[in-house]
């Protein structure tokens, strides 16, 4: 059957749609997959507590971006430290105490708990809140753009109001 105008112009049109999806879901992919690993480097420690040490930390001082203070353990086998390291937010208060989770191996400590699991995966709510942006204007689909926005936005409003 010879090829009349209009499917002739219908495979141009359909290769550039396959293309635009295929590139706008590779990117949507890619922005999800970097939140999550920039998220699990401090997130593993922190929802993964089993056999690592934990205890307190007294913030004494905060310069740039960490804070340091005296870790006293609270788990069995962990020994008191008189200087640990923590990565600075804006929560941290000087002369606070906050409980905390040792990164073997180092004097750096993340914060545990609810507030802690939350801080540590604001990485992949930013990519959520990136991510719905090229989902609902490259890939078109609006709801399921709607779905991340809202998933991210909640992940940091909790995060803030936990960590508070």
């Amino acid at each position: 059957m010879p090829a009349t105008a209009a499917t002739s112009r219908r495979t141009p049109v359909t290769a550039l749609r396959f293309g635009r999806l295929a590139a706008m879901g590779t990117i949507a992919v890619l922005i999800m997959v970097a939140g999550v690993w920039a998220s699990w480097g401090s997130a593993q420690y922190v929802m993964l507590t089993k056999g690592r040490e934990q205890g307190t930390v007294e913030v004494a001082r905060c310069d740039g971006d960490t804070c340091t203070g005296a870790y006293t353990p609270v788990s069995a086998g962990s020994e008191p430290r008189s200087h640990v390291v923590m990565e600075k937010t804006v929560a941290l208060q000087t002369g606070h105490s906050y409980t905390v989770v040792v990164k073997p191996g180092t004097d750096e400590v993340f914060r545990c708990g609810l507030a802690g699991v939350l801080y540590a995966w604001v990485p992949l709510g930013g990519a959520l809140l990136l991510a719905s942006v090229v989902v609902a204007g490259g890939l078109g689909r609006i709801r399921l753009g709607w779905v991340l926005a809202g998933s991210g936005a909640a992940l940091l409003t909790a995060t803030f109001i936990a960590v508070q």
